[in-house]
C-alpha cells in the first residue's frame, strides 16, 4: 500500500471561537465540528498532524483561574497545556466521529524557547475575549496585564517567543508511522526552557503557525497548510490596490513585506518551510482546505 505524504496543518484559535462569540463550550463544539469535516477531507490524500491556536481559551482560562483568590493564579505555561486539554479532547472526539476507522491521538507537547527571547520584553500574543477601551483600562489597572488594541477591540497580549525545539517530535513521528491522526503542538506547545534539572515552563503563549512550521521541519513533513479567517494572502492588504496572491515562491515572499501583527508570521512560517524543507505550503479559509493545497484556492507556496 502506498503511504501518503506528511502534512502539518494549522488551525486558529479562532476559526474554534469566532470574533465577537460567547465563550461556550457547546459554540465551540460546533465549529469544531464543522473543522472536523475539513481535517477529515484532507486525510484522503494526506497522513494528517494537526496542531491548533488557543488564544481565546488559554484567555479564557486565566480568567476563570483569576476569579478565585484563595489560590495563586497556575501560570501561563500550566493554562496552556489545560488548553491542549480541553481543545484537543474535542477535536479528538469530532473527528473520531468523522473517521470511525482512525486511530487519532492528542499528544501533551512542549515547546522550547529562549529564556532571554525579546519577545518577554514586548508582549504581542492576543489571548481571551476582547473588550471596549472602558473595561481593557480596568483591567490593566486592576490585573496588571499589557492591553492592546485588536481592530475595533483591546485584548490581553502575552510575550510570544520563537519556538526552537518541539520536545515530543520523535512520539508524533511514531504516532505518524502507525498512521494515526495526531493533534499536538495545541496553543503551539506548552512553553518551556532549559535550565538546571531540566525543562520549566515558563510565561507566555507561542504562535501556532511558526510552531506548526517547526514541526513540519523536525519531522520532514511534504506540506503545511495554514488555516486562517482570510481568503488568501494579499498584497496591499487595506488599500485600494490590494490583491490576492494566488502561487509565488519563497524567494519572492521574501522580497515583500506583511503585518507583523497578524499575516506576517503566516508567510514567514510558510516560506521557510518550503525554502528548507522543498514541500509546499499553503494559506486560506477553512472550508478550502484541500482546494488550497491543490492550487485551486487561497495562496500556495511552492519553488
Amino acid at each position: 500500500m502506498k503511504i501518503k505524504p506528511t502534512l502539518v496543518v494549522a488551525l486558529g484559535g479562532n476559526a474554534l471561537l469566532k470574533r465577537g462569540e460567547p465563550l461556550e463550550a457547546d459554540i465551540q463544539r460546533k465549529n469544531i465540528d464543522i473543522a472536523a469535516k475539513t481535517i477529515a477531507a484532507l486525510t484522503e490524500q494526506w497522513r494528517v498532524v494537526l496542531v491548533h491556536g488557543n488564544g481565546p481559551q488559554v484567555g479564557l482560562l486565566a480568567l476563570q483561574n483569576s476569579a478565585y483568590s484563595k489560590v495563586a493564579a497556575y501560570p501561563l505555561d500550566i493554562l496552556g497545556a489545560e488548553s491542549q486539554g480541553m481543545i484537543g479532547y474535542m477535536l479528538q472526539q469530532s473527528l473520531k466521529n468523522q473517521l470511525p476507522n482512525r486511530e487519532v491521538s492528542v499528544l501533551l507537547t512542549q515547546v522550547e524557547v529562549d529564556a532571554n527571547d525579546p519577545a518577554f520584553q514586548n508582549p504581542t500574543k492576543y489571548i481571551g475575549p476582547v473588550y471596549d477601551k472602558a473595561q481593557a483600562d480596568i483591567l490593566t489597572a486592576e490585573k496588571g496585564w499589557t492591553v492592546k488594541a485588536d481592530g475595533h477591540y483591546f485584548r490581553r497580549v502575552v510575550p510570544s517567543p520563537q519556538p526552537m525545539r518541539i520536545v515530543e517530535s520523535d512520539a508524533i513521528t511514531a504516532l505518524i508511522q502507525r498512521d494515526h491522526l495526531v493533534i499536538c503542538n495545541g496553543g503551539g506547545g506548552v512553553p518551556v526552557v532549559e535550565k538546571t534539572g531540566g525543562l520549566h515552563g515558563i510565561e507566555a503563549v507561542i504562535d501556532k503557525d511558526l510552531s506548526a512550521a517547526l514541526l513540519a521541519r523536525q519531522i520532514e513533513a511534504s506540506a503545511l497548510l495554514i488555516l486562517t479567517d482570510t481568503d488568501a494572502v494579499y498584497l496591499d492588504w487595506g488599500t485600494a490596490t490590494q490583491r490576492p496572491i494566488s502561487q509565488i515562491t519563497p524567494q519572492e515572499l521574501d522580497a515583500m513585506v506583511f503585518d507583523a501583527g497578524s499575516m506576517g508570521p503566516k508567510v514567514a512560517a510558510c516560506s521557510k518551510f518550503v525554502a528548507q524543507c522543498h514541500g509546499i505550503a499553503g494559506i486560506g479559509p477553512l472550508e478550502d482546505g484541500p482546494a488550497i493545497l491543490a492550487g485551486e484556492k487561497g495562496t500556495l507556496i511552492r519553488e
